[in-house]
């Protein structure tokens, strides 16, 4: 018999403690030899992350091994966000294998031998110059050359006035660069930005995207070819994309053809194409689906080629799936993987091609690093995030929703958690709240993985609802079209329209529904309860934001440089569209009818500064609207350590107690100003 007990004081053994745990996350696998290594990262040891490998030798796997002492931190900073921040590469004299990393502290890149059964980790050494700004020179998307004695990658560089240039470079693997910095040498310039450099099998061509401001590269980018023979690539060809034409992950298909993703249909599919000017593109499998994810951070490759010509793919809408694409023929057959629905790149690919390494996930699993059989069979977990300590049944069951009738005629794509408790049930006639969910990007999706956060609050009887909006990824240029120049119009009614249709489903208790957000999630949640939108039929009764965006042209003045262009296409260039940065704001359209608003901000985000979350405070406060504000000396643009992540959840669900009436066990209550 299960206790009857209102909404949002049931009692729960997920804690804060257990939903922090899962931001340790794995990702970015590759190949050494026989063995597996991909990125950890650990809350637990102030959100560092590190190198793990796992060997597979004639299917069985290996014990897991760390690859670098504790006070190494693998991260690159290129664009902010970051990627793939490690390669394999072959030592001859040692170990099968040295590991090349970029270290956060000072983004230089380093090697070290990676020999099983040394007595201490052994000290890595570097192999690019100490810059003049600190943490100024930062490497990403690394591969290695063909003849495999330099590492070609993405260089960032920041001068002493803060001015961004980037280039592909060559990073010789002798350390020489170390004293030396004109021993890198500089491939290839001319461009904003740049991404998946892909030198030819025989080292004589190479490939990469590059894209300007103010396009983001899921608006425009382009596919170019260039001859490798000298010291640079002094010219080069425009093989596929432009300004309309989103072309990523370019990979050699022989000595002269590419294959690539491109969203020239309006769907990101993969096609073959010459590598020359001029050249007719193939599609290889056409579909309404998308065959690859936005561009955030860089290295996330979406297929991979197998040993018997066929292509691994990641394919789907919304969530990507994993395939097996027959080039000839267009067949494509899915991987059987029940309980993983939700798959990440990249994929990696052993020297045999009969099986691959991905990052995978599911409504009731949390992400693991897979090794899955290209011919069939059960997968095997070669590594995973730690398992829920307490009965399942405290999980939500996740269902998808399109919500038919939104704004603008459109479907709205959305993820329903709904309260779930084994001990506990609401009383007759009381209906949950509900919290609306905007996540990130803007241009990003909500996945359906198992989230230990969501738990945190449905296990207590609190109902989400996860919005993919408008202008998320996953389903088509259209749909993530639908964003532009209505950044805070769009995303606003949408996140209102799931709302209101869950009230009026009688799902959710219209009185005390919720929005919250990180990043450009948290401006939405701003936006939501201050916007024209929202203030005609107050929806929502609390809000919180996570660094999200409160003012819009100081935030277009002084944030990073990789977004620095992003509101020319989400509201207009300034100062032409000056009028609409002011109109959307929430900071300047506060009242007295404002809802309550809970803030939470990393002291040390480069990408939304805490002056945002200062100046939406400073105006909560003037209106005399009750808020709490939070500050998290240390976190950057998502918070890292695990006792920030404890903090901001057990405030977050006082919160809403306080505001909704109710009185959540176990954490304290959050002072409002």
């Amino acid at each position: 018999m299960k206790e009857i007990a209102p909404y949002g004081t049931w009692k729960s053994p997920v804690t804060a403690a257990e939903a922090a745990s899962e931001h340790a996350r794995l990702s970015f696998p590759a190949m050494a030899g026989d063995e597996v290594w991909w990125q950890e990262k650990r809350p637990a040891e102030g959100g560092r992350t590190t190198v793990m490998a796992r060997a597979v030798a004639n299917g069985v796997a290996g014990r897991i091994r760390e690859l670098l002492p504790t006070q190494y931190n693998v991260r690159t900073r290129v664009h902010e966000y970051g990627g793939q921040s490690f390669l394999p590469v072959p030592n001859t004299s040692g170990s099968p294998f040295d590991l090349v990393f970029a270290s956060l502290t000072d983004q230089r890149l380093y090697r070290v031998a990676t020999e099983t059964g040394a007595a201490e980790p052994i000290e890595p050494t570097p192999l690019t110059p100490e810059p003049e700004v600190p943490a100024g020179l930062r490497y990403a998307d690394m591969v290695l050359s063909p003849h495999g004695r330099e590492i070609v990658c993405v260089r960032e560089a920041q001068d002493a006035d803060g001015a961004i240039t980037r280039a592909i470079v060559a990073v010789p693997l002798d350390g020489s660069a170390a004293a030396d910095p004109a021993a890198v040498r500089v491939l290839v310039t001319g461009a904003h930005f740049f991404a998946y450099p892909a030198p030819s099998p025989d080292g004589s061509r190479l490939a990469w995207i590059s894209w300007d401001h103010p396009r983001m590269p899921w608006d425009g980018t382009e596919l170019r070819v260039g001859p490798a023979s000298g010291t640079t690539v002094a010219s080069s060809e425009l093989v596929m994309g432009g300004p309309a034409e989103s072309v990523l992950a370019p990979a050699w298909a022989g000595a002269d053809a590419l294959y690539a993703v491109s969203d020239a249909s309006g769907w990101w599919n993969l096609y073959q194409v010459t590598a020359a000017e001029g050249a007719v593109p193939r599609p290889l499998c056409p579909r309404e689906e998308e065959f690859s994810g936005t561009l955030w951070q860089i290295g996330r490759r979406p297929y991979a080629m197998l040993g018997d010509g066929r292509l691994a793919v990641l394919h789907g809408l919304g969530a990507l799936r994993l395939g097996f694409l027959d080039v000839t023929s267009g067949t494509l057959t899915d991987a059987e993987l029940p309980g993983y629905q939700v798959f990440q790149g990249p994929i990696a690919v052993p020297s045999s091609g009969e099986w691959v390494a991905v990052t995978a996930g599911g409504p009731a699993a949390r992400w693991a690093m897979l090794r899955v059989a290209v011919h069939g069979g059960t997968p095997e977990v070669l590594s995973e995030e730690p398992r829920v300590a307490f009965d399942p049944a405290y999980l939500p069951v996740p269902r998808q929703v399109s919500l038919s009738d939104g704004p603008d005629s459109a479907v709205v794509h959305a993820i329903v958690y709904p309260p779930a408790s084994p001990v506990a049930a609401g009383p007759p006639g009381e209906l949950p709240p509900y919290i609306v969910w905007a996540h990130s990007g803007p241009t990003s999706l909500a996945l359906p993985v198992l989230d230990v956060e969501k738990a945190y609050f449905t296990s207590r009887g609190i109902g989400v609802i996860d919005v993919n909006y408008g202008g998320s990824a996953g389903y088509g240029r259209g749909y993530r079209q639908r964003l532009a120049g209505h950044w805070g119009v769009v995303d606003v009614a949408d996140a209102l329209h799931a709302a209101l249709a869950l009230a009026a489903a009688g799902e959710a208790d219209r009185a005390r529904l919720g929005i919250r957000g990180h990043s450009a999630g948290g401006w939405t949640a701003l936006a939501a309860v201050t916007s024209g939108l929202a203030t005609n039929e107050p929806v929502f009764a609390a809000a919180v934001s996570y660094y999200g965006v409160s003012d819009l042209k100081p935030f277009a003045a002084t944030t990073h440089d990789f977004e620095s262009r992003y509101l020319d296409g989400l509201l207009g260039p300034l100062p032409a569209a000056t009028a609409v940065y002011d109109e959307r704001s929430p900071v300047g359209h506060v009242t007295s009818g404002t809802c309550p608003i809970l803030i939470l901000q990393g002291m040390d985000d480069p990408i939304v500064p805490p002056a945002q979350s200062d100046t939406i405070a400073r105006d909560l406060a003037a209106h005399g609207t009750p808020y709490a504000y939070l500050k998290f000396p240390g976190e950057s643009h998502g918070f890292r350590m695990a006792e920030s992540n404890i903090t901001a959840l057990e405030a977050e669900l006082a919160f809403y107690g306080q505001i909704m009436g109710f009185i959540p066990p176990g954490v304290p209550p959050v002072a409002l100003e």
